[in-house]
């Protein structure tokens, strides 16, 4: 068995867990739609909480899994990247980056920042998987959809999407492979241009000497001297929305979330469950889950005014 026996192995577990409903923590139903008007607004901080306890209870199914016997076991890495690690006789050892996504109230916010050059062995997947209520607003969490991607890509597409120097610089890690665990840099970092209108075109012509080539990214040493001298020389802001999945625009990515959002779902697709969950007229978002939830009468008569 090789890593990649490990991953297409997993990935066919994973895949199967779509429609899977978790017992790990439940949302009592709304006592009215008015409280579940409020819920709506707040039932996506949820996410982290359940991506952590996902997390658990997806390394446990690996664990069961007969194929992996005699080769190792999948271990969680809290902190350290990624998510789930294959230790024992493969290697190098599979992992798994897991990504958890409420679909209803946000755009995938997961960040993913790993290096292109700690990602050549292809070993690393990044597991997406979409999230509801079984319930729409209340009940236990329900998978809605999974994706496994292989980690080089996405980083790939994350640092070509981006990457426009001057304007917008794809910054590698520094070498720090001598430094305790710890201590150890693995992320790319985004910085978006802050200087002056000189400033920018005496920077556009710094690019033009680099060549025909000198525009396309490359994550290696004497090109990141490049992007570093413009760093140090210009004013540059650290871009706090680098890396979003959202944002990458990875063509799997781009048809997971299509996927996801054509799901119909009580009556109605997940687009058009989140167009009502991110809708600012509270009477219309009540009266959506009064006929969708069949809420009773008693509680219809206190519909948002």
């Amino acid at each position: 068995m090789n890593p990649l026996d490990v991953i297409e192995i997993a990935g066919r577990h994973l895949s199967g867990l779509s429609g899977h409903v978790f017992d790990i923590l439940s949302i009592s139903k709304p006592v009215s739609p008015a409280a579940a008007v409020n819920l709506t607004k707040v039932i996506s901080k949820l996410s982290p909480l359940l991506a952590n306890l996902i997390e658990f209870n997806l390394i446990e199914l690996l664990n069961d899994c007969e194929e992996f016997d005699g080769f190792g076991e999948w271990v969680r890495q809290d902190p350290g990247f990624p998510d789930a690690v294959f230790l024992g006789k493969i290697h190098p050892a599979p992992g798994l980056e897991i990504k958890a996504w409420f679909p209803l109230a946000t755009e995938i916010t997961a960040r993913f920042k790993e290096s292109q050059n700690h990602l050549s062995d292809g070993n690393t997947y990044v597991v997406l998987l979409a999230w509801i209520p079984e319930y729409v607003v209340y009940g236990k969490p329900k998978i809605l959809n999974v994706s496994m991607i292989e980690g080089g890509s996405v980083a790939h597409a994350r640092d070509v999407h981006y990457h426009n120097p001057p304007d917008y610089l794809v910054i590698e890690p520094e070498d720090t492979r001598t430094r305790t665990r710890n201590l150890r840099q693995t992320n790319t970092n985004g910085y978006k241009w802050q200087g002056t209108s000189e400033e920018f075109r005496e920077a556009q012509e710094a690019v033009a000497r680099w060549g025909e080539n000198g525009r396309v990214y490359q994550p290696t040493p004497a090109y990141q001297r490049l992007l570093r001298q413009l760093l140090s020389r210009y004013p540059y802001r650290l871009d706090t929305n680098f890396a979003k999945v959202d944002r990458i625009v990875h063509p799997e990515i781009e048809h997971f979330k299509l996927d996801v959002q054509q799901t119909r779902y009580q009556g109605m697709t997940i687009q058009e469950w989140s167009a009502i969950y991110n809708s600012r007229d509270d009477k219309r978002i009540a009266h959506a889950l009064e006929t969708k939830l069949t809420i009773t009468e008693a509680d219809a008569d206190r519909l948002v005014k």
